[in-house]
């Protein structure tokens, strides 16, 4: 049993690091693209908007229909459509066809994060399950750092980024082939019932929360969490540059974000399985809005020292937060309570940067980082709700 349960996390670990390697890439493969078909910034907007698009719509869509044909044929399906859209990118020729070809690679995104953390929660269903997906989660940073670094290093050795591209579409159908020979192996992840009398005679009906004051209440934390999570990433660099860091090193302050965000991701989920899941949020809430305040009024090398530090609580906090939801779902619709989470995760990734941008025009960067630092803590009053939900669970 033991085995089989690391086996399924293996699996979707596997998944998680290239789907979140995949599109992590984009990062550093749109500038290498503007400059290969000529595009303006409006339009590296609009392919980047495109690809993040296609993730926040399918999100709910791939939980309920997992519900019909099951995890593990979706999770397939998202890999081979994520490999198939860039190995086309390796013939695009001009803006249409990006998109186009980033829209499928977005399509296959979205069958991933849900459906993942679904299989992890079936399969650990006693203790260890935070720290289990706490794992998964780092897996996806582990996946960024990877495929960005690969491809940042090809294009300085002077490889083709078609040939880069090319590669990592490879991984994508190798990894989907793995993947699914894994789960079938172990029976994970296979349809579920089918019929609709049928699953409503096991009590399977319903969306399937169990306390929909306490999912709210985590709802809207999330969607704070990732508000500020995104937002400081995507202006962090212009902070540096703030600082009078040369432009080819401030991006460099995003890495050490991400690095340290792996270990937090990886450790939060084991604080939140030994302290409980509200002392740990307040405790990782509170030191991620003094941390943006230090690096804010540090200077640069101690700021940069201090960044990996900040990564791992800015960014682990996902670790509490994601796993809580299976708490307040029904086993049999943890895809989609995971589904409307990580849809209101890419909606806040959207929403955020946009709004502490319009704050950064007006009142100033300053006035954007403090922001942040704000919302943050808005979560810990929230926090409360959730008590009685997960005494309840408890109970």
């Amino acid at each position: 049993m033991k085995d089989a349960r690391q086996r399924t996390l293996a699996a979707c670990c596997t998944a998680h690091v290239v789907q979140d390697g995949l599109l992590a890439t984009l990062y550093v493969l749109l500038p290498v693209l503007a400059q290969a078909f000529g595009l303006s910034y409006a339009q590296v907007g609009v392919i980047r908007a495109t690809n993040n698009t296609a993730m926040a719509m399918l999100e709910i869509p791939s939980g309920v229909l997992s519900e019909r044909l099951g995890e593990r044929t979706l999770l397939t399906f998202g890999l081979i459509c994520a490999g198939l859209g860039y190995l086309a990118l390796t013939t695009a020729t001009g803006f249409a066809s990006v998109i186009v070809c980033l829209f499928v690679v977005g399509v296959g995104g979205a069958f991933q994060h849900a459906l993942s953390s679904s299989l992890i929660s079936t399969a650990y269903t006693g203790t260890g399950r935070r720290s289990a997906l706490g794992v998964y989660n780092s897996a996806g940073d582990a996946g960024k750092l990877a495929f960005t670094g690969v491809f940042s290093l090809a294009m300085g050795l002077g490889v083709a980024w078609q040939g880069v591209i090319g590669g990592y579409a490879l991984i994508a159908l190798l990894a989907a082939a793995g993947v699914l020979h894994t789960l079938l192996r172990l029976g994970a992840g296979a349809h579920p019932l089918r019929d609709v009398h049928a699953r409503q005679a096991a009590g399977t009906s319903g969306w399937g929360i169990r306390d929909r004051g306490g999912f709210a209440a985590l709802a809207v934390i999330v969607f704070l969490d990732i508000t500020v999570q995104s937002s400081f990433l995507t202006f962090l660099a212009f902070l540096m540059l703030d600082k009078q860091v040369p432009t080819s090193l401030a991006g460099a302050a995003v890495v050490l974000t991400l690095a340290g965000g792996m270990f937090g991701k990886f450790g939060c989920g084991f604080l939140a399985e030994r302290y409980g899941v509200i002392r740990s949020l307040v405790v990782v809430e509170c030191l991620t809005a003094v941390g943006i305040v230090a690096i804010l009024l540090s200077p640069t090398l101690l700021a940069y020292a201090l960044l990996p530090l900040l990564g791992v609580v800015l960014q682990g906090s996902s670790s509490i937060t994601y796993a809580t939801v299976s708490d307040l779902m029904r086993g049999d619709r943890h895809t989609r309570g995971f589904a409307t989470i990580y849809a209101i995760s890419s909606m806040a990734s959207i929403v955020g940067p946009i709004g502490f941008g319009i704050i950064g025009d007006r009142l100033g960067l300053t006035a954007a980082m403090l922001g942040m630092a704000i919302v943050v803590l808005l979560p810990l009053p929230l926090s409360l709700l959730l008590r009685p939900a997960l005494a309840a669970r408890a109970a």
